[in-house]
């Protein structure tokens, strides 16, 4: 039995949002209206409650454990990282990153438009992170 399914059959009110991802009634805390998201991804288990739960306390209230997020031990599964560049100096691009891509968000949010430079900027952002996030796996 995979983690999701297993997390899954202990919930109430599982509605499917997408292939591999529900939302579902948290255990954790009074809910009157689905708050908790899960996501089935390679063999882990995500668990997100929009209420403010942790993760640990929404399984807790199962009767399960983080562990049971997860249809294998994590040091089996995930290769090595095998990239040069230190994880902090990753993190500290994704940082910047995520900044530009925020600053761009508030100006859109205040214009209702981007300009083609801001676009431009948007692009090299996503690609930069996307970088980041494929050197950390080791590709």
């Amino acid at each position: 039995m995979s983690a999701a399914t297993k997390l899954l059959d202990c919930l109430s009110s599982v509605k499917a949002t997408g292939p591999g991802r529900w939302i579902a009634l948290c255990p954790s805390h009074p809910d009157k209206r689905p708050s908790l998201s899960i996501r089935d991804t390679d063999g882990r288990c995500l668990v997100h409650c929009f209420g403010g739960c942790a993760a640990g306390d929404v399984v807790d209230a199962l009767g399960l454990t983080l562990a049971d997020l997860f249809d294998r031990p994590l040091g089996n599964h995930y290769r090595p990282t095998k990239g040069t560049i230190p994880a902090r100096d990753l993190l500290e691009i994704i940082d910047q990153e995520a900044l530009v891509v925020a600053m761009i968000a508030l100006r859109f949010g205040d214009t209702k438009e981007l300009s083609d430079e801001d676009l431009d900027r948007l692009k090299t952002a996503a690609a930069r992170i996307g970088r980041a996030r494929d050197h950390s796996h080791g590709y």
